[in-house]
Parts: structure tokens; sequence; C-alpha cells
């Protein structure tokens, strides 16, 4: 019987020594992304007495990696470019790592890694456990793409030992495209919050005149992600109050067929809609400064900065799309809204801003009552070591 886990993802500094201990892959398209999303994951697996190696591309998140006693192996890759035989020499980068590595099962985040970590890990029978946190570009707008990826998560994902899906939409159309058996999949609670850090924040409300109402959106800047809408909406927005601010926390210049162009973001700034912050290691203190999270996507897998946010409670405006509803109660935790519509979002926005204090604090806290019932990141973690202890 293994030990009793814990989810915290604050690491401790772990030698990584490989020999003895039973060894398991990560790989993503980026260490940030295995830090931010999957660290405690990482936790778990090193305080059970496994040997954590990690295949990503190199970037300023990879010393944190290390530090958390995880080996580190770069593979560079651009996840946005499409070049079958860069994909190709990618593949066989996976294949060489896995058979050097030799771990008892790899797991996948994120579309090549998932695909092409997977193919290997089954050409060398290796137990694959992948995660599909939300369908992408390729599944947003139809096309030949959709047609050659489509083909390369079936061969992929044909002998997986566990597919893990983060909404039930997912699941189903992947089923349906008989991408993977239904058999072979589980659902998780998104990546999950860790409640112990995100705690609920009372929200700082101005008295006389027209507050300065602060509206955050915490996503990437890509287009898929509506941050055109939320502009757009912004703009509409001023018009009746023109002291309401409009942030933007997520990083630019993204390696994304849809990143939005640095020039057109700073032409946004130069106007006055919306202010940039940058990206943050820790988002807890602009959401406490903010009195409402936006998420305008167009379609998500289960959406982690909703799930912060609602911890922390704070009331959320998103759009009526898949992952997204998972996460927001209409009317109760937050207000829905269409996809790729400025006016329904800024409607919808409107809507809160009007609200008095009373109300958006009560639906802070339902979302607060709705993530401690159903999105605990422990489920996440004893979700993986389940489907670990089935493939070993």
């Amino acid at each position: 019987m293994r030990r009793p886990f814990s989810p915290a993802c604050e690491p401790r500094p772990v030698p990584p020594v490989r020999g003895q201990r039973p060894t398991i892959v990560i790989a993503a398209n980026t260490s940030w992304n295995l830090v931010n999303f999957r660290g405690n994951i990482i936790v778990a697996l090193i305080g059970h007495g496994f040997h954590v190696v990690a295949i990503a591309p190199k970037d300023s998140f990879t010393e944190r990696l290390q530090r958390m006693g995880v080996e580190f192996h770069e593979l560079d890759f651009r996840s946005s470019a499409i070049s079958p035989r860069r994909d190709v020499l990618l593949f066989l980068r996976y294949l060489s790592l896995l058979r050097t590595i030799a771990p008892v099962a790899f797991l996948g985040f994120t579309i090549k890694p998932n695909i092409y970590g997977s193919l290997a890990a089954r050409i060398l029978n290796i137990p694959a456990i992948t995660n599909v946190s939300g369908l992408g570009t390729a599944f947003i707008k139809q096309g030949l793409i959709t047609r050659i990826v489509t083909h390369l998560y079936r061969q992929a994902f044909r002998r997986s030992a566990t597919v893990f899906f983060q909404n039930s939409e997912d699941r189903a159309q992947f089923v349906a495209a008989r991408i993977v058996d239904v058999e072979r999949t589980r659902l998780l609670p998104g990546s999950g919050v860790d409640l112990g850090r995100f705690k609920p924040v009372p929200a700082t409300e101005q008295t006389g005149g027209t507050p300065s109402f602060i509206f955050l959106m915490i996503a990437r800047l890509l287009w898929d992600k509506g941050v055109q809408e939320y502009v757009d909406a912004a703009r509409i927005m001023k018009r009746q109050f023109p002291d309401a601010r409009f942030q933007i926390l997520g990083l630019a210049d993204v390696d994304n067929r849809t990143a939005v162009p640095r020039a057109t973001l700073d032409r946004w700034i130069a106007e006055g809609l919306v202010e940039h912050l940058g990206a943050a290691d820790d988002v807890r203190p602009h959401i406490a400064a903010a009195h409402c999270v936006v998420l305008p996507s167009y379609r998500e897998g289960l959406p982690r900065s909703l799930l912060e946010a609602s911890a922390m409670a704070r009331p959320i405006v998103a759009t009526d799309v898949p992952g997204v509803r998972d996460v927001v109660d209409d009317k109760v935790t937050g207000l829905l809204c269409a996809a790729r519509s400025a006016d329904s979002l800024a409607a919808a926005m409107l809507t809160l801003i009007e609200m008095t204090a009373e109300a958006r604090k009560a639906m802070g806290l339902a979302g607060r009552a709705k993530v401690e019932r159903d999105f605990d990141i422990s489920v996440v973690t004893e979700r993986y070591f389940e489907a670990i202890e089935r493939a070993l």
C-alpha cells in the first residue's frame, strides 16, 4: 500500500538519483507548464519513491524543475510549427530518449508530447498516460489540420493505458471520432486547485462616485482565448463606465499560430483600453485586486484560471463553451455569455458591475463552495496514482 500523498506544490530540494527507484517520464511543451500545472503531481511522485525525468524545451522554469529533484532532458521544438520533417525528427528523439531512460510509465501533457511521446512509448511497450487538457486551435477551426491531428491522435492513443480528459464534451468528441476507446478514458477536474493557497479574499469596494471597477482576464494572449472580444467589450463598457479598468495577465509573444501580435497589444494599451500586467509566477495578488475575472475563450479543457478565481471568491464572466461551463454555474457563481460576441460579453460585464457588492460577494462565495466540492487538487493527484497503479 502506498503512502498518503501531499498535494502541496512547494518542493523540497531532492537529488535526482536514478537506479534503485522506478523512473517515470513526464513531458510537455514547456518547463513552465510542468512547474505551474503539474507541480503537485511531480512532488507526489517523488514523495512516493519515483525518480522523475522531465522532457521539455528549456526555459526560465527549467531550473525550478531541477530544484524539485527532477532529472531534465531538453527537447527543443515549437508547438505551433507544422513541419512533417521536424515532427518525424521529434518522434525519433522521443524514441531515443525513452529507450535510453527506460521508464516504467510515460506521462504526456500538451499535444506534441501526447502524440509523439505516446507513439514512441507504444513502440517500446511503455505504458502511456496522457492528459488532453483542451482541444486547441486544431479542433476550433475545422479543416485539413483537424483531420491530420485526428489521425495522429488515433494512432497515439490506440494502446494508451489511460487518456485523461478535463471535461466530458472533449471526451465524447474523441470517443465519437474513434480516436480512443471509452474504457481507456477517465475524467479529471482540470488541473485542480490548491485550496490552501487560494483562499477567499474580500474585494475592495469603493464608496461614493463611480467605483474604479477592475476586470481581470488571465490567459495567454491568443485570439482563441477571446482577447479581441475582451478589448472590444472594454471599448463598449468605457462609454458608460470610463473609470473601469480592464487588465490582462498572461504571456505575450506566445509560440502559437493564434498569438496576438505585440504591435496590436501595444496599440490597445496606447488607446487606454487594457492594461497588460505581463506574466506572473503568483496570480493571487492580481486576483485579490480584481472585482471580477473574465475569460471569453472559444473553447477550454477546464480553465485553471477560473478555478483559482473562484477559490478566491471572485465572480466570473465567461463564455458558454465546453470546459468553461463545467466551472461556472450561470447566475450562481458567475455569468455566461456567447462566444465570439463582444456585445454579449459587454452585456454580462455590465450586469455584474451594476450588481450590489453584496450580490457579487454571494456569487463569489458560491464559486468557492463549488471548487471545494468538485475541484480540490488532491483529487487530480489521486487519480493519477490510480492510473499508474493500473498501468503497472
